[in-house]
């Protein structure tokens, strides 16, 4: 199970079409004359950061759930969930994972995509209550059912099907089960490729412009 952005990614891809077109055009002279000077670095470094946020922001971000656990990939930092250390799921305005942290304590982390509005959110509420009221759906979450809510209900089925069972009729995989969950945690770390998308660009342009303010 995989969950990305749509316009994200359709944004992105839109963007590194015209950066791609620009850096050709800049370089080599598709429209004109090619000329190497402060200004053509300073655009190409632009062009490169921009390609850099549309990777950070709107190719990376994804919710993944595989037989594992769960992936969060946001803009700068990823999150991966073994089942067993999972402790809820929530799916409100932005979809939040709970999860036993790698020095045991209780972690939250909220992913980048599938994020609802207030505004959507509460529209969901009325139309459950309005299905439920008029007899249109039985037993209906009054909660709604926004793409957020969907997601974490989906990660949850995962959950419950894949986490390690500690109550089993069998004593050695209960406790192989429970000690499995005791060691299990999450883990939060940074994206060294995100992180030089958007850094290696941005250093370039800033010594471009003090480079080219002194000479």
């Amino acid at each position: 199970m995989t969950i990305r952005s749509t316009g994200g990614r359709v944004a992105a891809y839109a963007w590194l079409v015209f950066a791609a077109f620009n850096l050709v055009d800049v370089l080599f002279g598709v429209t004109g004359d090619a000329k190497l000077s402060a200004n053509t670095f300073g655009l190409v470094a632009v062009l490169l950061l921009g390609c850099g946020v549309a990777y950070a922001v709107g190719l990376r971000p994804a919710i993944i759930g595989d037989d594992d656990g769960i992936a969060l990939r946001n803009p700068l930092r990823d999150v991966r969930v073994p089942w067993a250390a999972v402790r809820g799921i929530e799916g409100g305005h932005v979809l939040t994972v709970t999860f036993t942290g790698a020095d045991g304590t209780e972690t939250v982390s909220r992913a980048w995509v599938h994020q609802t509005s207030p505004r959507a959110q509460a529209k969901a509420d009325a139309r459950a209550r309005r299905e439920q009221t008029g007899g249109q759906a039985h037993g209906a979450d009054l909660r709604g059912r926004t793409p957020t809510r969907y997601a974490a209900q989906q990660l949850e089925e995962m959950r419950d099907r894949l986490r390690p069972k500690t109550r089993s009729g069998v004593p050695d995989k209960a406790a192989a089960a429970e000690a499995e969950a005791g060691d299990a945690h999450g883990t939060v770390t940074w994206s060294i490729p995100a992180l030089a998308s958007l850094v290696v660009p941005a250093v370039a342009l800033i010594v471009i412009v003090v480079v080219s303010s002194v000479s």
